[in-house]
């Protein structure tokens, strides 16, 4: 069964963000655009490029009111020691939640239950805390944060146009579709 437009699961964590610890929980997300970024583990090699690539498109997700949120299965103190060693990692302004409970990754279902490990799975839940777009990698893919930061801009769209859809590649301000029967086969 697909988790597109199911409610995320109640959670409650702790997060590194900005050199605190801070809590967050279904209730702390309600009402804004999240992005929910998996990761198998800190101090490893994809990870620390992928979380470099979102914080340095960091604040073009915030114009859109959009927050990151990256997340493993270590805990958040191992989120601080990866943060305060890492160049790439030490550049990442949005909070890093520890899931070492797994709690998390079984509720967005990239948990490798054998190793304890999350797959690269990206989530971008609705204020409404609607799952919109979901894609899952194999770890040794590594992903793109301006092909997700498209996507999020055509999933906003779509939620403030009712009736309206994004075409493939469509880029903001580019022409949407608006689906009827008269379009039906004049693609």
């Amino acid at each position: 069964m697909s988790l597109i437009n199911t409610d995320i699961k109640p959670f409650s964590a702790t997060a590194f963000h900005k050199g605190e610890f801070i809590p967050v929980s279904n209730e702390t997300i309600s009402g804004k655009w999240s992005v929910f970024f998996f990761y198998p583990a800190d101090f490893t090699f994809v990870c620390p490029t992928e979380l470099e690539d979102l914080a340095n498109n960091y604040e073009a997700f915030q114009k859109l009111g959009v927050e990151i949120y990256g997340v493993s299965t270590d805990t958040h103190f191992t989120h601080k020691a990866w943060h305060d060693t890492s160049e790439a990692v030490g550049k990442v302004n949005y909070p890093m939640i520890g899931d070492p409970t797994a709690t998390l990754a079984r509720n967005f279902e990239v948990l490798i239950e054998e190793e304890g490990l999350a797959l690269r799975g990206t989530f971008l839940v609705n204020p409404e805390g609607k799952i919109k777009l979901y894609e899952i990698h194999d770890n040794g893919i590594g992903r793109n944060a301006l092909e997700l930061l498209r996507k999020v801009k055509a999933a906003q769209y779509v939620a403030n146009h009712p009736g309206e859809v994004c075409p493939a590649k469509w880029e903001e301000g580019q022409k949407t579709l608006k689906p009827s029967l008269d379009l039906v086969g004049k693609i």
